[in-house]
């Protein structure tokens, strides 16, 4: 679509009232992320209340209209979702705004690739609306879906606010407390929209209307209004809820020695066989989901689930022909007298789930009129697809989802509630807490990928012995294990860091998935590399993992970029201080402008000469600094100590533990202040 234009819903086939918005970006430096947000407006054009305010604080309405779905991973990084549903919207409602903001009204020009898309209950695309435009602006008014005589559309906006959240929220009716220590817009502080009175009253600045060198906004892209004056003592929308959450110095122990063992809810050092760890893993998180709203509803809502009141069963017995199916788990949520409900088979240990199984489960999902079949398995899914194979019978008009869920992925949301955002209840918090240790523990079986596949030694054999050659099968297969290890990777680092990590894919415009691995298998053939990036939230730049099976050599790195304004030997000497507990071994490495390569040596030589990163004769510019770990890689294919998946993960962790998170961005350069003429 066009910035401007409009569209009926119903003629694009969406008439089911329920859909699907997605907003996503990219971004090249890697700094930050944005947070979206959905407003409900009457015929005034405004809302009727901070209710009707949804955002990282208060994400879900009470009848499902609206549900923040939070961020899933895409090929190219990840995509913020929100669930509508226009059946549920109460008669008052005229129009859904849907926004979103940056942290610290950092500008949305930093971002590339700013989308929004628009899919109906199927998973289908009906449209898109791209943002091509963006520039200083802090916050963005995407879209917005309206009512016009009758009948659901669609309108494409695009319009920008350099006055960030506040801004955009104050010219709809809502009155926000903008103080940016507060962290107001942050995404890293979790709370509650609570309203609370506040002495002076909050007039936003106003939008930005993109005029000048785009020319005005097209036709029919409606006039937002100006910020009315506010009544004195008016409701603010705050960030002030206590939460629960681990402590960060546990409290000094009770027992005698280390041989006491706390006791736990649910214990796995008993556990024996792989059947007892599935059963005992199942019915451990499944009874946590329904007595935890916050992480059910997470585990769920990408999978199409409604927020309301949730059950969970095991030991279920369904009918299937003369065989009854036994499936691992059941659950079923209630909103509005509606139920959802979705059948679990889940593994662990690293047993592969089996197809017929699932396909038994996804026909009598399909009979009984189910809408899901969820896998649990050690394995992680790529691009959104089932990790198994299934047929689905087209002449059946009910659709059954088939969703994967991976116990890395688990951990991870437990870790996020539970050690950085919190949740509102101290039981709720304790049985987290239980849940995460069991998750953790070496004998349940939940750590997440653990086999690089069969393809893993006569790939690495192929190698050693140069018969590797182009075309090789075995090589994608390779090459799509390598993706799941940095996809868990990326997990495991988020969970504990409680930021947003994320593999990078640097594929071309328009380039099919398939066509790219092919294209990294070709590269494993010819120089036996294997090659990924990551982006961690909030560091100066992405991490670059490079495992070299030829050499048996992983490579960790980052580029430190030069300062814009000072002296080399100070930037040298600046380097070296903020590394000063870092691993003696870490390489160094001086980029130049195309001077050839620059001065490096490790850390242990650096440190009592940092002028030895200068480049000899003072002619090439320094545009950085390359920081490098190295260290020798696993060969074994499984999850053992000394195997490649341990090692790649260790790697990484220990990188930023000990590199990354000592770097603080270089000093910008710091403008003039502004001239003042005498009076």
């Amino acid at each position: 679509m066009a910035k401007g234009a409009n569209i009926g819903l119903a003629a694009l086939g969406g008439d089911s009232g329920s859909y699907v918005i997605g907003l996503s970006w990219t971004s090249p430096t890697g700094e930050g992320e944005a947070d979206v947000s959905v407003l409900l407006l009457g015929p005034d054009g405004k809302v009727r209340d901070d209710g009707d305010f949804y955002f990282y604080n208060h994400p879900a309405a009470a009848d499902g209209s609206v549900e923040l779905l939070g961020q899933t991973l895409t090929e190219s990084g990840s995509e913020d979702r929100i669930r509508v549903d226009l059946a549920a919207l109460p008669p008052q409602v005229d129009r859904l705004v849907v926004a979103a903001s940056r942290h610290l009204r950092q500008p949305f020009g930093h971002f590339e690739g700013i989308r929004l898309t628009l899919d109906d209950s199927s998973g289908e695309r009906l449209l898109g609306f791209s943002i091509t435009d963006a520039r200083s602006e802090s916050a963005f008014v995407f879209g917005e879906v309206y009512r016009r005589a009758g009948e659901w559309k669609f309108r494409a906006i695009g319009q920008g606010y350099d006055s960030g959240l506040a801004g955009l929220a104050t010219d709809y009716g809502i009155d926000v407390d903008d103080d940016e220590g507060d962290d107001v817009e942050g995404h890293e502080q979790a709370a509650t929209a609570a309203g609370a009175d506040a002495p002076d009253p909050a007039t936003g600045p106003v939008p930005t209307t993109k005029a000048g060198a785009d020319g005005p906004l097209p036709a029919g892209t409606p006039h937002l209004p100006a910020a009315p004056a506010a009544p004195a003592g008016p409701r603010r929308v705050r960030t002030a809820r206590k939460k629960v959450t681990l402590p960060a110095v546990p409290k000094p122990s009770l027992a005698e020695n280390d041989s006491w063992h706390g006791a736990r809810l649910f214990p796995a050092s008993t556990l024996k066989s792989d059947r007892e760890r599935e059963v005992r893993a199942t019915s451990v998180l499944l009874s946590v989901m329904a007595q935890v709203p916050e992480l059910g509803r997470r585990l769920t809502a990408g999978f199409g689930a409604p927020a309301g009141r949730m059950e969970t069963f095991t030991e279920v017995v369904l009918p299937h022909g003369e065989t009854p199916r036994r499936p691992d788990g059941v659950i079923r949520v209630e909103r509005a007298g509606k139920r959802w409900t979705a059948l679990v088979e889940s593994k662990t240990n690293g047993n592969p789930l089996r197809a017929q199984q699932v396909q038994d489960y996804m026909d009598i999902a399909a009979r009984r009129g189910y809408e899901a079949v969820i896998t649990l398995s050690n394995d992680v899914a790529l691009d959104g697809h089932p990790i198994v194979p299934v047929k689905v019978d087209g002449r059946r008009k009910h659709k059954v989802g088939l969703w994967h869920l991976s116990w890395a992925e688990v951990t991870y949301q437990a870790q996020m509630l539970i050690r950085h955002e919190g949740v509102a209840n101290p039981a709720h918090a304790w049985l987290l807490q239980e849940l995460l240790h069991y998750l953790q523990h070496e004998n349940s079986g939940c750590h997440g990928f653990q086999n690089m596949g069969a393809a893993w030694v006569p790939v690495r054999n192929g190698i050693d012995d140069e018969t590797l050659v182009r075309g090789d099968e075995r090589a994608v297969q390779v090459v799509e294990s390598w993706e799941k290890l940095v996809r868990q990777v990326c997990l495991g680092l988020g969970g504990e860091l409680g930021v947003k990590v994320a593999p990078v894919q640097r594929a071309r415009r328009g380039e099919e998935v398939g066509a790219r691995r092919a294209a990294l298998a070709e590269q494993l053939c010819d120089d036996g590399r294997l090659c990924a990036e990551i982006r961690i939230e909030d560091t100066i730049g992405n991490v670059s993992v490079i495992a070299d099976l030829k050499l048996g050599k992983l490579r960790t790195s980052i580029e430190y970029p030069a300062p814009e304004e000072g002296y080399p030997l100070s930037w040298a000497k600046r380097l070296v201080r903020q590394l000063a507990t870092a691993p003696a071994d870490l390489h160094v490495e001086t980029l130049t402008d195309g001077a050839g390569p620059g001065p490096r040596g490790t850390l242990e030589r650096l440190r009592p000469e940092p002028g030895d990163l200068l480049p000899k004769g003072g002619t090439a510019r320094i545009t950085g600094f390359r920081l490098t770990l190295v260290k020798s890689v696993g060969t074994t294919r499984g999850n053992a100590e000394s195997g490649f998946i341990r090692t790649v993960d260790g790697a990484v962790q220990r990188f930023h533990s000990t590199v990354v998170a000592h770097l603080d961005p270089p000093p910008r350069r710091s403008r003039p202040a502004a001239a003042t003429k005498s009076p």
